[in-house]
């Protein structure tokens, strides 16, 4: 099962990736600008997503994604660990949340 260490190891494996404690909760930025949060409880994270793609992810799975009430006008998701499929899909995740802030010159393949 993955968790907040998995979230770690691969957000810092992304180019440039830097981690910063915000809120007594690791957070990762990119290029200065936050990709991901991992909450106290540590069994969920937070990352960057589009409101619509946010819209359409927890309508298809609302288990594994959810916004809390007071999230509701940013563009941020959440996820739960326990409910990806793997180290893929977590990678996936947040490479899609990197890129949303990344700046151009840089590439994650």
């Amino acid at each position: 099962m993955l968790d907040a260490d998995d979230v770690r190891r691969i957000a810092l494996s992304l180019p440039e990736t830097r981690e910063k404690k915000r809120w007594g909760h690791p957070t990762f930025d990119v290029g200065g600008r936050m990709f991901v949060t991992v909450p106290d409880d540590q069994t969920s994270f937070a990352v960057r997503c589009p409101r619509l793609e946010r819209d359409e992810l927890i309508l298809a799975e609302p288990d594994k994604f959810w916004v809390p009430k007071h999230e509701a006008g940013s563009n941020w998701v959440r996820a739960r660990l326990a409910l990806l499929e793997d180290d893929a899909e977590l990678r996936d995740i947040l490479l899609d949340s990197w890129r949303q802030v990344a700046p151009p010159e840089l590439d994650a393949g």
